[in-house]
C-alpha cells in the first residue's frame, strides 16, 4: 500500500511516499522537498552479533551524481570511493541516530540514504536525516525517536530556518542541529565570531522548527509502522557482581586516580587481566560478563568521583585546564610549523603555500568547486601507543579534518593573498580532543608561515556528567571523559567570536541552562588557550620562509591578456621555459608570478611587462625595423607592436631613399612622437639622434 503525506518545513513542501520504493527493506521512504529526492532503507541482521556490547551501526550517505543530471569526472565515469562530502554526510545522520537506540540491541543495522535527485537549493543531507529516522520509525528495529534536522542560517542578526544556498554564502552563521522534540541531540556547524548568545537563540529557534516534522513522522509511525523487535536488557549475576567489586574495586578506584594515562591504562589493564585469570570460569566462558561488570564499575566510579568529589582521574577540577606548550618554527624546510601540547594530547601541524596550480579541485553535484584553503588531520597508531595497520583516513579522520577546518578558515585573509594554503596535523599523543589540539595549532603554523590571519584561534573540548539531578560541566575533557560522560561539546573560536562547534550528547534532559553553562565555560577555557598561544606568536611572521614561493600579482588590461598568453600559449610558455617561474592570468587581467627565486621572478615580470606595454609619447625605444617601404620603415618598438618612422624623420638632413639610412634588420633608437585615436603611432629617428637611453 502506497502511502503519502506532507507538511510544511521552513516553509516549503516536505512530500513522504512510503510503500513505493524499496519494499523488501526492514523500513524505506522517499522524501522530496523542493526537487531534492532522498530515499532511505533500513535493514537489520536477524540475530544480534556475537561477543559484542555496543550497537553496530552503518550509515551511508550516498550522492549519485545523475541527481543533478551530471556524467562523473575521470576515468571510470561512474561512482567510486566516497567523496568527502558523503562521508562528512553520512557522519551528520550517524550521529543524532546512534544515542537512540536502546541498550541491549546488539543487531548489525544499515542505514542507506541515496540522493536520487537535486534541485541545489534544498540539502539532501537534512531530508536523508529525517528519512533514516523515519525509516527507522516504521521498521521493526527499536529506535527512541522520532528525530529532524534543521539547518540555522543568519542574515543581518536575522535568523533562517533551511536556508538557500544563495543565502548560505551570506550568512554569519551555518549550524546544523538535529534533535527531539525535547531535546538537541547532535549539533555541527561553524560562524563568524558569533557570540554565545546569539548560538543559544539559534539552538531554540532550531528546536522550535523541528517540531512540525517530528509531529508528522509520529503520525505516519502511528499509521505504517510495525511492531518492534523485543530487547531483554543484560542481566547480570548478581553473585558474579559482588565477587567482582570484592576482587577489583579498591584497586581500580586507586588506579583511575593516576594522573599520567599510560600508568592508569596499563594498571587497569593489568587488574582486568588478573580479574579475568580469577573469575572467568575454567573455560573462560564468564569471561564475558566479567569484562562487562568491570567496565560499569568503572563508568560508575570515574562519574561518583567528579559528581561527589569534583575531583577528575588526572587529579583536576572541573573547570581545569591542563598544561599547555606551544612552539613555533622548529622544522626548517617547512613554510610554518607549531607543535601544541596540552595534556597527553598532541598535534604537529605544518602549513604549506602554494600557488593556483595546488588548489583542490572537486567534482561535486553543483559543478566543479575549487578549494584553496585545505586542512587535513592524520591520526597515526602511535600516538595511542598502539600497533595498526596504515590506512587512507576514516570517516573520523576526514571529520576531525573538516571541524578544525571550518574554525581555522573564519581567520584566513578575505582577499589580497593570492597563496593556496594546506594545513597539515599530524596527531603525536592523544588524550582528549585532538582535533582542538589542531585548531590551536593551525593557528600557530599559519603565523610561522607568514599568513596574515586576523588573530589567533583556539579550540577546547567540553564534557558533562548528569547524575540525577547532580551536573558537572568539564572543561578539557580527557578521553576517558569523552568516553564515559554524557556530551562531547567542541568549541573553537577567537577573543571576539565562536567561529565553529560540535556537539554530541548522549543523553536526554539536557536543559538550556546546562548549555548555556557549558558555552561560557568554554569560553573561559578558550580565552585562557589564547593567551597561552599568543606567548609562542603574537602576529604573524611579516616575512615568508625562504623556501616559499614568492607570489607577485600585477595587472595588465584585458586586451592584453591574449598578448601575454601568445598564439597557442607561445609566449607564457616561453616566458616559464626561460624563468621557471609559475604564472596564472584570470580573465580581469590579473596576473600572478610564482617563484623562490626573485631574481627569476623579477625577469618574468619584466618580460609580462615588455609583452603588454603600451607607447609613450615622447619615450625612447630601441626598435628594429621589420620592413622598408618608400615613405618609411616600420619599426618594431617592443614585440608586437610598430610605429611608422616617416622618410621626413629618419635624419636631420633631406633623405631621398630610405635605404640609405636604414635596411631590415637593423636596430635602431627611435621616439614616439605620436599614438593616434587608431592606435597607429608615429616614430622619428631624428629626433632620437644624440639621446641615448
Amino acid at each position: 500500500m502506497v502511502r503519502q503525506y506532507e507538511t510544511l518545513f521552513a516553509g516549503r513542501t516536505l512530500k513522504i511516499e512510503i510503500g513505493k520504493m524499496a519494499r523488501q527493506a526492514q523500513g524505506s521512504c522517499t522524501l522530496r522537498y523542493g526537487d531534492t529526492v532522498v530515499l532511505v532503507t533500513v535493514c537489520r541482521a536477524d540475530s544480534a552479533s556475537e561477543g559484542i556490547d555496543f550497537m553496530p551501526l552503518t550509515v551511508n550517505y550516498m550522492e549519485m551524481t545523475y541527481a543533478a543530471g551530471k556524467i562523473p569526472g575521470g576515468f571510470f565515469k561512474r561512482e567510486g570511493r566516497p567523496s568527502e562530502k558523503e562521508v562528512l554526510g553520512s557522519r551528520l545522520i550517524d550521529r543524532p541516530l546512534r544515542p537512540l537506540f536502546p541498550e541491549g540491541y546488539y543487531h548489525e543495522t544499515q542505514v542507506i540514504a541515496t540522493v536520487l535527485s537535486v534541485d541545489l537549493e534544498n540539502d539532501p543531507e537534512l531530508v536523508a536525516t529525517i528519512g533514516a529516522s523515519l525509516a527507522l520509525g516504521i521498521s521493526d528495529v527499536p529506535f527512541n525517536g522520532p528525530i529532524a534536522s534543521v539547518r540555522i542560517g543568519s542574515i543581518g542578526g536575522q535568523l533562517i530556518c533551511n536556508p538557500s544556498l544563495k543565502q548560505q554564502k551570506e550568512s554569519e552563521l551555518d549550524l546544523i542541529v538535529s534533535g527531539t522534540d525535547s531535546s538537541i541531540i547532535m549539533v555541527e556547524g561553524g560562524s563568524r565570531f558569533v557570540s554565545e548568545e546569539f548560538l543559544l537563540e539559534a539552538l531554540k529557534f532550531a528546536q522550535e522548527n523541528m517540531k512540525g516534522v517530528i509531529e508528522l513522522q509520529k503520525r505516519i509511525i502511528s499509521e505504517a509502522g510495525t511492531e518492534k523487535k523485543k530487547v531483554t536488557p543484560r542481566a547480570l549475576d548478581k553473585e558474579l557482581e559482588a565477587r567482582v567489586r570484592e576482587f577489583s574495586e579498591a584497586r581500580l578506584r586507586s588506579a583511575l586516580k593516576l594522573p599520567v594515562k599510560q600508568d592508569r591504562y596499563g594498571t587497569i589493564s593489568a587488574l582486568k587481566k588478573e580479574l579475568k585469570a580469577a573469575l572467568s570460569g575454567e573455560n573462560g566462558e564468564r569471561e564475558h560478563e566479567v569484562v562487562i561488570i568491570f567496565e560499569d564499575m568503572k563508568y560508575n566510579i570515574m562519574r561518583e568521583m567528579i559528581v561527589k568529589e569534583k575531583v577528575r582521574v588526572d587529579g583536576r577540577g572541573p573547570r581545569d585546564i591542563r598544561n599547555i606548550t606551544c612552539e613555533v618554527g622548529l622544522l626548517p624546510r617547512t613554510h610554518g610549523s607549531a607543535l601544541f601540547t596540552r595534556g597527553e594530547t598532541q598535534a604537529m601541524v605544518v602549513t604549506t603555500l602554494g600557488t593556483s596550480e595546488d588548489e583542490q579541485k572537486i567534482d561535486a553535484l553543483s559543478g566543479w568547486e575549487y578549494k584553496t584553503f585545505m586542512l587535513h588531520y592524520n591520526f597515526p597508531p602511535f600516538s595511542v601507543g598502539e600497533v595498526k595497520i596504515l590506512r587512507g583516513p576514516g570517516r573520523r579522520e576526514i571529520g576531525h579534518g573538516a571541524l578544525a577546518e571550518r574554525a581555522v578558515s573564519k581567520i584566513l585573509p578575505a582577499e589580497g593573498f593570492p597563496y593556496t594554503v594546506r594545513v597539515v596535523s599530524d596527531i603525536f599523543e592523544s588524550n582528549g580532543s585532538s582535533s582542538m589540539a589542531t585548531v590551536c595549532g593551525a593557528s600557530l603554523s599559519l603565523m610561522d608561515a607568514g599568513v596574515p590571519t586576523q588573530g589567533h584561534v583556539a579550540g577546547i573540548a567540553m564534557g558533562l556528567i548528569k547524575e540525577g539531578d547532580d551536573t558537572v560541566v568539564l572543561s578539557d575533557i580527557l578521553g576517558d571523559e569523552d568516553h564515559l560522560g554524557d556530551m562531547d561539546f567542541k568549541v573553537a573560536g577567537t577573543a571576539e567570536g565562536v567561529t565553529a562547534l560540535q556537539m554530541d550528547i548522549k543523553i536526554g534532559g539536557v536543559t538550556p541552562e546546562i548549555l548555556k553553562e557549558a558555552l561560557y565555560q568554554a569560553k573561559e577555557g578558550r580565552l585562557h588557550i589564547l593567551e597561552k598561544m599568543k606567548s609562542a606568536i603574537q602576529t604573524a611572521r611579516t616575512e615568508l620562509s625562504v623556501y616559499a614561493p614568492r607570489i607577485t600579482t600585477i595587472y595588465v588590461r584585458t586586451e592584453k591578456i591574449k598578448d601575454v598568453i601568445g598564439p597557442g600559449g607561445k609566449n607564457i610558455k616561453g616566458i616559464i621555459l626561460e624563468t621557471g617561474v609559475k604564472i596564472d592570468i584570470d580573465d580581469t587581467g590579473k596576473v600572478n608570478i610564482a617563484s623562490t627565486d626573485g631574481a627569476a621572478a623579477q625577469k618574468a615580470i619584466d618580460m609580462v611587462k615588455r609583452l603588454t606595454q603600451e607607447p609613450e609619447v615622447g619615450k625612447l625605444y630601441m626598435g628594429k625595423v621589420k620592413k622598408i617601404m618608400d615613405f618609411g620603415a616600420f619599426v618594431e618598438i617592443y614585440p608586437g607592436t610598430e610605429g611608422l618612422v616617416h622618410i621626413s624623420q629618419l635624419a636631420e638632413e633631406r633623405v631621398k631613399n630610405v635605404r640609405d639610412i636604414l635596411k631590415e634588420g637593423d636596430e635602431v633608437l627611435v621616439k614616439v612622437i605620436e599614438v593616434d585615436r587608431d592606435g597607429k603611432i608615429r616614430l622619428s629617428r631624428k629626433e632620437a639622434i644624440g639621446q641615448t637611453l
